[in-house]
């Protein structure tokens, strides 16, 4: 089965009920793979710069002097995938800079945290811009066809309960103007061409 033909919404019988059922119908609601990466991408950039590796006794440390930028972008990255998730109107602006992060991060960071935080933050960004909601299920037209005679039926029981409505004292002065010019002559509304000078 492709994702063409797959049934966007299979849950269309109501509420899902189970708890996979319920967090499928979540993650299809927000940015989910994109915001996961995102919050992925900032780890390796915010634990290199503080890490000390061991390799066969010897220990390494990899502290540099932006260490204080290494956190704020790390932090920021994880902070982004986190908002994406929850308000995912604003997707296009976590992508955007969750992109800019992952480029900033090349020279602050340790080559973007050896290229691990900048692969996936490039990839998280592309994901948070293209991700798009799903369009709400069309109702068949069956249902709409059943729906319309008893709004129509709901409605006229509604107007013909309604007192009638007079006419207001600016409706008729809109009015009132056009009516005198349609009863004054022709001859009166013309103008003399010697007067337009």
């Amino acid at each position: 089965m492709s994702s063409a033909t797959v049934n966007a919404w299979p849950e269309a019988d109501g509420e899902p009920t189970g708890l996979r059922a319920r967090f499928r119908a979540w993650r299809r609601s927000r940015p989910f793979w994109g915001g996961l990466l995102a919050m992925i991408a900032g780890l390796p950039i915010l634990y290199f710069p503080y890490a000390h590796l061991s390799f066969n006794g010897m220990t390494v440390a990899m502290s540099t002097t932006a260490g204080a930028g290494s956190m704020l972008i790390g932090l920021l990255m994880v902070a982004l995938g986190l908002t994406a998730w929850f308000q995912p109107l604003v997707r296009v602006f976590c992508g955007v800079a969750t992109t800019i992060l992952a480029l900033i991060s090349i020279p602050v960071s340790n080559l973007g945290g050896f290229g691990l935080g900048l692969i996936t933050g490039l990839i998280a960004g592309g994901l948070l811009c293209a991700w798009a909601p799903l369009k709400p299920e069309a109702v068949p037209v069956e249902a709409q066809a059943a729906e319309v005679p008893e709004a129509d039926a709901q409605l006229a029981a509604i107007m013909a309960a309604a007192p009638p409505v007079e006419q207001t004292a600016v409706e008729r002065t809109v009015e009132q103007p056009a009516v005198e010019q349609a009863s004054q002559p022709a001859a009166a509304q013309a103008v003399d061409p010697g007067e337009q000078k």
